[in-house]
């Protein structure tokens, strides 16, 4: 009986979907193969080509949605297509233990075919990245060499990669509340460690800010006409990283996606400022030099999906990964 009722299950396993065992051809890739399959200049085009495909309405996006515990962990969830894949990415973060672990699931978007199951701490620092360099590229001073960074954490190290190979930086200058911190950070990608965050950002070109402050970490007089600001850590409602008062003045506050920044942008929200904010698909290129350009930057799932399949094809072509268990 046992033997029969094991058959019958493998039976009824298979009926409801003839082509089960194809299903389970999924390529795993841990987060070294990820890095190594996806350069910041190759990621930096496929957000051109995202951002492209979002304009011409040929994507779509799931905003952030976070579960909350009382633990203090936070189970990060966000979905979206762009060409011929789409993406669940699923991560959770507890700060108490520094703990943050991304993966993203790339579905063929034609068949929902399950394709790779990706490691996506690495994919997550380069695409934000790539996103502020896109972003970077399009609207910043053409000749900017100098770059002024609030915070020296994980994702400053994106950014300053991206800041590199859009525009021909000599001089990062950056600034984080523990000297010891930035000091490292300098010593790791080349910068300099300024004395104050008015120090670093003073007449600095582009200006990026990659903190998980409350608070601003920057001051309006600091700021001249024409700066470009890369701002990436106030992706939660009640956080923010720019003054009111900046974000008000600035020509233009540009978001990945407006839906999202409605939900979870808090610099804008915080100011009640939304005047001034487009949608970086709707962005021509074209610099300023008359008024400050803000980039509010909050990472969306339309990016981890252009991202995510450039990294499967590369994969795919070099045989990289290996089965998912």
């Amino acid at each position: 009986m046992a033997e029969r009722g094991g058959s019958s299950q493998k039976i009824r396993k298979h009926a409801g979907c003839p082509h089960y065992e194809k299903i389970l051809q999924v390529i795993y890739l841990n987060e070294e193969e990820v890095k190594q399959l996806l350069p910041m200049a190759a990621c930096i085009d496929m957000m051109r080509l995202a951002f492209q495909e979002m304009r011409a309405g040929r994507t779509r996006n799931h905003p952030r949605r976070r579960l909350i515990l009382d633990t203090g962990s936070v189970l990060h969830q966000m979905a979206g297509s762009c060409g011929k894949y789409f993406v669940a990415k699923i991560y959770s973060s507890n700060r108490k233990y520094g703990l943050l672990q991304m993966i993203n699931i790339l579905y063929d978007a034609e068949t929902g075919k399950p394709l790779a199951y990706l490691e996506a701490n690495n994919l997550g620092l380069i695409r934000t990245g790539a996103a502020s360099g896109y972003a970077t590229d399009l609207l910043a001073d053409p000749k900017a060499s100098v770059v002024g960074m609030i915070g020296s954490g994980y994702q400053a190290r994106g950014q300053v990669e991206a800041m590199r190979a859009v525009r021909p930086i000599k001089e990062i200058r950056v600034w984080s509340r523990k000297r010891e911190n930035a000091e490292s950070f300098a010593k790791e990608f080349g910068c300099v460690v300024a004395d104050s965050a008015e120090a670093a950002v003073r007449d600095a070109p582009i200006v990026v800010t990659a903190t998980s402050s409350k608070d601003p970490v920057i001051e309006s007089e600091w700021i001249k006409p024409g700066t470009m600001i890369n701002a990436m850590g106030s992706n939660v409602a009640n956080r923010r990283e720019i003054p009111a008062d900046l974000m008000r003045a600035a020509g233009r506050v540009i978001v990945d996606d407006l839906e999202q920044a409605k939900i979870e942008a808090g610099d804008i929200i915080m100011a009640d400022s939304w005047a001034n904010v487009v949608e970086l698909k709707n962005v021509d290129r074209g610099y300023d030099p008359s008024t400050v350009t803000i980039f509010e930057s909050l990472g969306i799932a339309v990016e981890d999906a252009a991202a995510a399949g450039y990294v499967y094809e590369q994969a795919v072509a070099k045989k990289i990964g290996r089965q998912f268990p």
